[in-house]
């Protein structure tokens, strides 16, 4: 066994860099990246000399393949020592902290919930001491716990945290897009590999040190590998070693210690075994740190052979290399890695998914209890977050099924959450391989090759035409019983074809089937197909039902969500469960249901806009649509595209708002996509209001939807009904712009949802044909509790209100409500509507000043509002969705701009604000 060198040869640049990484103040991220071997780990482990020097504690983690996809795996390491500063946490954050370690089976919070609890810790952590945080071969990291880091690492500044991160530069990793600062490891200098090498094993034979410079080319591992491997053999170790010539480095070293292995006797392999399977750490990483793991006993030769080295802290052997690890499970045999596997299985018998993997590389022939136990461990993953580890197990809990039948319904719900993780490719391989040869369709090939269609390609007729036909031989079949899960997504998969054809001869077939299928059909499904199909007809009550499903939100699948989530954008109601999709989106996009990820981001999007939260929209929209763009996904493309454009037509951003609109409409309308067409036609009445051109926005306006009634299955004919009033008045066309008011009001539609209710008292108010009857409409309009959180919309009502009140009682009685809907518009950044609104005023009589580039943002005026009236940070951040930290910066930009230096001064800065506006 080699005895440990501190003194690295060489390295004056990075020994340089590192030293000034741990002296410089404050906190600060690093990543090391570099070739396997390449002397990542000695740098780590000088860096923590180093630290120690300066008082820092030390917190060591590695990543292990074995655990890349069990979500919080790396985390738990990280997080592990800090345990005793839980109990100074508020008890959201530990709560949080209880679903990383396994204490509960709470829902799994988002990065950027658990990303600021952590950051919380580590403050409470480094209070008396600063921390080194040393986290080797991270690209193993688990997807959460790479983001949660990198989330954390970019926020350190100011703290006395460090983070420092080793990365293999051959494999990729979700450090590779953290933005933390990189310092790039080379291979050593030809001079400083001869030291190195002279250090190490003096007297070599000349020809062995010539090969071995030659063949490790500056790597130090092989550098110090090689030689062993050589000594004592010299013509027949350069025969082994030349044979291997053109294979890459590390299966050169493999093949290195594969020799040492086969020399052990067979209980130390069998130990060696097992550690590695149970992704035993390799390098100095402290077990508490890695929580519970296979130790290694009686495994002295394997130390004394170069294989392992002994942990300082717990006296427990750990593998010298990551190499070592592989190489052990390389050399043995099948069977001896199915009994390694079942030993480990009894180790785990608490813990589902651990357990799972063992049990499922341990099992050879059909098994049913332990295919169950797999499929427990599916559904924890998928509600961890760990979509492509449900999909795996699933998969061998197909194999080991007894039965055909489930067999086949596990096939399918791999298939199922594949398509949900944008893996159209794998979906299909799952399907198929689930047919039997000449046999017919099943519930699970049908759905997964509709997803197919829909996602992918926008088929939505063709997906369309497969669902009906196979919930019409469910309906023929006969046998009354209730409908299995596969069954089930048909259903559900039938609602969102019908959706996006925005067809209302194809919902009503849906209708006329799902009322032949009876009580097979769930009511949760009953109520996607009221709220998506016409919340004009059918949306009184959906509310209710909406509530209720949402109680059982921690046991709801990602795709749940997110068809609850559609739900709620229908009926506006989308702000109270925002959180939910922010918490699970960040979780889900990496590892976990990517489709429904991309769902997730658009109805975020959606309420973002709605409450007038518009450059956040832009960058959700962006994210949506590069996510979707990434995995190939054309119908979430356009779908971010048609709502990218309705931000840019309300912001007055014309040209691209067309641009976008010309390409959604032109991708959709030839697929008969008529929900993409509709949002397209909307983006066109928005941009065509913006600029005063009320002659286009009322022929796009009656495109979607006749004045004086609501196009059956058209969402958008309701959402557009001020557009169409207000177009019609201005263009004469007062009947149809009275009748249609009218028509809104006999629709019931201010019992379906807080918008269309101002919508509709907005409408009826602008079309009155008495003053009395308008004032009255205006008051129920200002009345709606929820009505502010429409702001454009009470925005634009202000401002008709006051252009009528203008020309009617004169220029003194409009200005209140001219300057509310002014000031409203330039938050917002409404600047065509602000101008129209500015106008407005002057010709009442008022002075009115330009807004200043240093004018407080919509999103600053809302919480500078709310900070005035005596929330806390932490309560703004939950009436907003924002996290507390994100308030504090708000208002730390709100403060110079208001010229005030504290937090008691708001209130009479925005009331000399308003003071100033009424000039």
């Amino acid at each position: 066994m080699h005895a440990p060198v501190n003194a690295l040869v060489g390295r004056e640049a990075e020994r340089a860099a590192l030293s000034s990484f741990v002296t410089a103040p404050g906190g600060r991220s690093l990543v090391l990246k570099g070739e396997v071997g390449v002397g990542k780990s000695a740098l780590l482990e000088h860096l923590t000399e180093l630290a120690g020097q300066e008082n820092h504690r030390v917190i060591r983690a590695v990543g292990v393949d074995a655990e890349s996809d069990f979500p919080f795996a790396g985390l738990h390491q990280v997080l592990y020592p800090l345990l005793p500063h839980l109990d100074r946490l508020e008890t959201s954050h530990r709560a949080l902290f209880d679903v990383v370690f396994g204490r509960n089976a709470g829902a799994p919070p988002s990065v950027m919930t658990l990303a600021i609890a952590v950051l919380d810790l580590l403050a409470l952590a480094s209070s008396q001491q600063p921390l080194l945080l040393v986290v080797d071969d991270g690209q193993w990291f688990d997807g959460v716990s790479a983001e949660v880091c990198g989330f954390v690492g970019r926020r350190l500044t100011g703290s006395s945290v460090r983070l420092v991160v080793g990365l293999r530069s051959d494999v990729p990793s979700l450090f590779d897009t953290a933005a933390l600062p990189e310092l790039h490891v080379t291979t050593l200098s030809e001079e400083d590999a001869q030291r190195l090498l002279d250090l190490r094993h003096p007297r070599l034979d000349p020809r062995i040190r010539r090969i071995v410079l030659d063949e490790a080319q500056g790597n130090p591992l092989a550098l110090l590998e090689l030689p062993p491997f050589l000594a004592g053999r010299p013509l027949h170790g350069v025969e082994e070693l030349l044979s291997h010539h053109g294979v890459p480095l590390p299966g050169r070293l493999e093949y290195v210690y594969g020799t040492r292995i086969e020399a052990l006797g067979r209980p130390v392999r069998t130990e060696l075994l097992r550690g590695a399977l149970d992704g035993v750490g390799a390098g100095k990483a402290p077990d508490a740190a890695r929580g519970s793991r296979y130790r290694m006993v009686d495994a002295d030769e394997a130390a004394f052979s170069g294989l392992l080295d002994i942990d300082p802290m717990t006296g427990h052997f750990v593998f010298r290399h990551p190499l070592v690890r592989s190489t052990v499970v390389q050399k043995a045999t099948p069977n001896e890695r199915r009994e390694a596997h079942a030993v480990l299985a009894r180790e785990y018998r608490d813990d589902v998914e651990r357990r799972a993997t063992h049990l499922a590389a341990s099992t050879i022939d059909p098994d049913e209890q332990v295919a169950a136990e797999l499929d427990a461990a599916a559904r924890s993953a998928t509600r961890r977050g760990g979509a492509l580890a449900a999909i795996a197990w699933l998969t061998r809990a197909a194999e080991l099924s007894e039965t055909p039948g489930e067999r086949s319904r596990r096939l399918g719900d791999a298939a199922f959450i594949a398509g949900q993780a944008a893996l159209p490719d794998r979906a299909q391989w799952l399907v198929h391989a689930d047919l039997a040869p000449g046999g017919g369709s099943t519930p699970a090939s049908v759905a997964a090759s509709a997803y197919v269609a829909l996602y992918r390609d926008g088929e939505v007729r063709s997906a369309h035409r497969q669902v009906v036909t196979a919930l019409e031989a469910l309906r023929d079949d006969g046998t009354g019983l209730p409908a299995d899960e596969a069954e089930v997504r048909l259903v559900n998969l039938l609602m969102v074809t019908c959706q996006y054809a925005a067809d209302a001869d194809a919902w009503q077939r849906a209708r006329a089937l799902l009322d032949a299928l009876g009580d097979r059909v769930p009511a949760q499904s009953l109520l996607f197909r009221d709220a998506w199909s016409d919340v004009v007809r059918h949306g009184a009550g959906a509310r209710a039902r909406l509530d209720r499903a949402f109680t059982e939100l921690a046991h709801l699948n990602p795709w749940d969500l997110v068809r609850l989530g559609v739900t709620a954008y229908h009926l506006d109601v989308l702000s109270p469960y925002r959180t939910h999709l922010q918490r699970a989106v960040d979780r889900e996009a990496g590892a976990g249901a990517t489709a429904s990820a991309m769902t997730m981001l658009h109805l975020i999007m959606l309420d973002q806009l709605a409450v007038g939260e518009w450059e956040e929209a832009e960058r959700t929209g962006l994210r949506g649509l590069e996510l979707a763009t990434q995995h190939d996904h054309a119908l979430f493309a356009h779908h971010s595209r048609a709502y990218l454009g309705q931000v840019a037509a309300l912001r007055g951003q014309l040209e691209r708002a067309r641009e976008l609109q010309a390409a959604v409409d032109s991708w959709a309308r030839p697929r008969g996509v008529g929900f993409l067409s509709q949002i397209a036609d909307a983006v066109g009445i928005t941009a065509a209001l913006s600029e005063g051109d009320y002659e286009a926005a009322y022929l796009y306006a009656i495109g979607i939807t006749t004045p004086g009634s609501f196009e059956p299955c058209a969402h958008q004919a309701s959402r557009t009904l001020l557009d169409l009033v207000e177009a019609a008045l201005h263009t004469g066309r007062t009947e149809e712009a009275r009748r249609h008011a009218r028509a809104a009001l006999d629709a019931g539609l201010p019992d379906v949802s807080p918008r269309l209710a101002l919508l509709t008292y907005g409408a009826l108010s602008l079309t009155a044909e008495q003053e009395q009857e308008a004032a009255a409409w205006y008051a129920r309009a200002e009345s709606l509790t929820e009505g502010v959180g429409f702001p454009f919309e009470l925005a634009r009502i202000r401002l008709a209100r006051g252009v009528r009140l203008r020309h009617a009682q004169g220029p003194k009685a409009a200005r209140q409500a001219l300057l509310r809907a002014a000031e409203s518009f330039e938050q917002l950044g409404a600047d065509a509507w602000a101008d129209r609104a500015r106008a407005e005023l002057r010709a009442s009589g008022m002075a009115t000043r330009s807004p200043s580039a240093t004018a407080l943002t919509w999103q600053e005026h809302r919480i500078a509002g709310l900070a005035a009236s005596g929330l806390t940070n932490k309560e703004i951040g939950e009436r907003m969705h924002l996290s507390p930290r994100t308030v504090s910066s708000h208002l730390y930009r709100v403060f110079p701009k208001l010229g005030i230096t504290t937090r008691a001064a708001l209130r009479d800065a925005l009331g000399d604000t308003a003071e100033a506006s009424h000039g």
